[in-house]
């Protein structure tokens, strides 16, 4: 075979052959990229995978691997079969290799660092995350830090990039032995046959398939090859999830329902459809103040999971636990995406994640508000404070696009005389301000703000690198996982801002929310499954217990649902829009949460949660089958129901971001 093979590479053939060694070598680099990326996340595989979800992640992979390699090999391969025997010469073949080791080295690094990123997201890397960080300038500092603490994965790439240089062969073809016409014209029609036959075969390797009716794949095509959605980042590689959402239109109007009215009769994002214009006298003019805590999961909490672990796990919270002693908190309740531009428009202006972050589409641009923007109208004070550069993530346009008046940042901070003092102190040396010194500089702010008012905080401190100011260290050592003592470090924040704010004269006459934006990294089992990675807190505070009162309700609740909640405890009766409902006047069997993961939207209602992939259920789990082991698609009576109720959602939302109807 050896022989056979070196007999190839000096003949016509030759820069074929090393074309098709060379681009085993890059399917051997995809195969290693994914064991890795399965066994540095094993802890959110570990519970169902066998031999037989091993097989299938791997051969499914090799359809997403091939069309990658394709892609990002396009041009070596039409240097490598080019009909010209005059470029069979040392030189040029050096550069095909650097050609192929640089393009194979870029797309093997990004595949590493995506095992790194994934327990933040729960799927594969696409383009969005461009924009995502467009406005960050500390992207260096967090590459170094996470390099560092991975420098496993660092040896491993310089390994496999030694191993690629080392194996890469070339073709013994010499431009000196075609000396006539007829081996120059053999080589050219050889090699131009071969280049003719990689065109289709490359175009059927990309798209997934040369067969009638086939459509081009895309990262959705990974549920054929898994039982859950959070498998599909396994199946999938990097790379091609990058290129095949490049320019890619987000929204597509289903074929659900015939009309927006259609789908009105099922579900209707519209609140207070059918209300008389109300006088403003007529709210109770309550102040609102939203906390939404950078990575807070309802994991940590632990006031919110008595009900598992034998009743003896603590959390890492017991300043939040104190609070929810006295709030209004639900048995189940879920964040609408994984990353913090998704929890904002999902938590201020009741818009959930599909598909791709809200504030990353074309459809940012519709015309729409959120609480600031409504409660703006009727009088209030609107502020957002976030502790990191001004404009990072996008929430300085956000909150100017969503009606809040005033924006507070880091520069504010700092620029403060009672607290920054212009030196910059405070400053985490990664994203922003620590979060004790920020909440108080909000509680100080808000006693400047003429009554009513609304206000949100975003904190920054739970977040990678995952660091605590010096003089905590001692206090909050290293325990559990790397996030936990960030997390005791902002529950004590969190516990002074309201110790301060209950000394405050606007503080009875308040209604507070905190959730998370999204839940993060997990060392238990229930919150790696595919619905247990949307576990978030909502947790609703009034210090009269007039309004809300306090306790645990047997219902669900969603970020989405915030909005419609808090506008109904201010007795606000006008049309507003919003995906979720009101908490308060919603009976508890009727709640509901969507979320979407890897192509596969999540319906959790009457005890059940939906998997739905778009035109068929493929999923149906009891909530309290806490691993999600026992698929009961097909023999629950409530099934029919949800799926019309969820198209009738899917439809609503996709409709609105089509044709700008996200107003009333």
């Amino acid at each position: 075979m050896r022989k056979r093979i070196t007999t190839l590479m000096g003949s016509d053939c030759g820069p074929l052959t090393a074309l098709i060694v060379n681009l085993l070598i890059a399917f051997a680099l995809y195969a290693i990229a994914r064991l890795e990326f399965l066994l540095v996340n094993l802890s959110y595989f570990s519970t169902d995978l066998t031999a037989g979800h091993f097989f299938r992640y791997f051969t499914g992979g090799y359809m997403f691997d091939r069309s990658a390699i394709t892609y990002t090999n396009a041009l070596y391969i039409v240097l490598m079969l080019f009909p010209l025997w005059f470029k069979e010469r040392p030189v040029y073949h050096k550069v095909c290799k650097w050609v192929f080791v640089i393009v194979n080295s870029i797309a093997l690094a990004i595949n590493l660092a995506d095992s790194v990123y994934f327990p933040y997201t729960l799927r594969r890397t696409t383009t969005s995350v461009f924009q995502e960080f467009s406005n960050e300038h500390n992207l260096g500092d967090v590459f170094w830090g996470e390099t560092l603490g991975h420098w496993y994965l660092v040896l491993l790439f310089i390994i496999l990039v030694w191993g690629m240089w080392k194996l890469y062969v070339k073709p013994r073809t010499d431009a000196s032995r075609y000396t006539n016409w007829k081996s120059r014209l053999r080589f050219g029609l050889v090699n131009l046959v071969w280049l003719a036959a990689a065109v289709p075969i490359g175009v059927g390797a990309c798209r997934g398939g040369l067969k009638s009716g086939i459509r081009p794949i895309t990262v959705n095509n990974a549920n054929e090859y898994v039982d859950r959605p959070t498998e599909c980042a396994v199946v999938l590689n990097t790379p091609f999830a990058l290129i095949r959402t490049i320019g890619k239109s987000v929204f597509e109007i289903p074929r659900y329902y015939a009309s927006l009215n259609d789908a009105a009769r099922v579900f209707n994002p519209i609140h207070n459809a059918d209300a008389v214009r109300q006088s403003t006298d007529t709210l109770r003019r309550k102040n609102v103040v939203v906390l939404i805590v950078e990575s807070f999961g309802r994991e940590y909490i632990g006031a919110l999971n008595k009900m598992y672990f034998n009743g003896k796990y603590k959390g890492y919270t017991p300043n939040v636990d104190q609070l929810i002693s006295k709030s209004a908190v639900w048995y189940y309740s879920f964040c609408n995406g994984r990353k913090s531009i998704d929890g904002m428009p999902s938590v201020l202006c009741g818009i959930p994640m599909f598909k791709e972050p809200f504030v990353l589409t074309p459809a940012s641009m519709n015309t729409y508000t959120g609480m600031a923007g409504i409660l703006d109208k009727e009088g209030y004070t609107t502020s957002f404070f976030h502790g990191a550069n001004r404009g990072s993530m996008g929430f300085l346009a956000f909150a100017n696009k969503t009606g809040f008046q005033q924006y507070y940042g880091r520069q504010d901070y700092d620029a403060d005389p009672h607290f920054g003092k212009g030196r910059d102190d405070d400053f985490d040396g990664h994203w922003g301000i620590w979060d004790e010194p920020f909440l108080q500089y909000w509680c100080a702010k808000l006693g400047t703000m003429k009554q009513p008012f609304m206000s949100a905080c975003f904190t920054v401190s739970s977040h990678t690198p995952y660091v605590i100011p010096d003089k905590y260290k001692k206090v909050y050592p290293e325990e559990g996982i790397v996030i936990h003592k960030c997390i005791r470090y902002t529950d004590m924040a969190i516990g002074k801002f309201f110790r301060e704010a209950a000394k405050q004269p606007w503080y009875k006459n308040t209604i507070f929310v905190m959730t998370s934006d999204h839940t993060n990294l997990s060392d238990h089992a229930q919150y790696q499954t595919d619905i247990g990675g949307f576990c978030s807190p909502i947790i609703v505070f009034d210090p009269t217990a007039e309004i809300v009162k306090p306790g645990m309700r047997n219902a669900v609740a969603q970020q989405i649902d915030i909005l419609p909640t808090v506008l109904s405890a201010l007795g606000y009766q006008k049309p507003f829009l919003s995906f979720g409902c009101d908490l308060l006047t919603t009976p508890d069997d009727a709640t509901y949460a969507v979320n979407y993961l890897n192509g596969i939207y999540q319906y959790v209602k009457h005890g059940y949660t939906m998997q739905f992939d778009g035109q068929k259920v493929v999923g149906m789990y009891k909530l309290t089958d806490l691993l999600m082991k026992h698929n009961l698609v097909g023999h629950v009576p409530e099934q029919a129901q949800m799926e019309r109720e969820l198209k009738a959602i899917i439809y609503q939302y996709m409709y609105r971001m089509v044709h700008d109807k996200l107003m009333p």
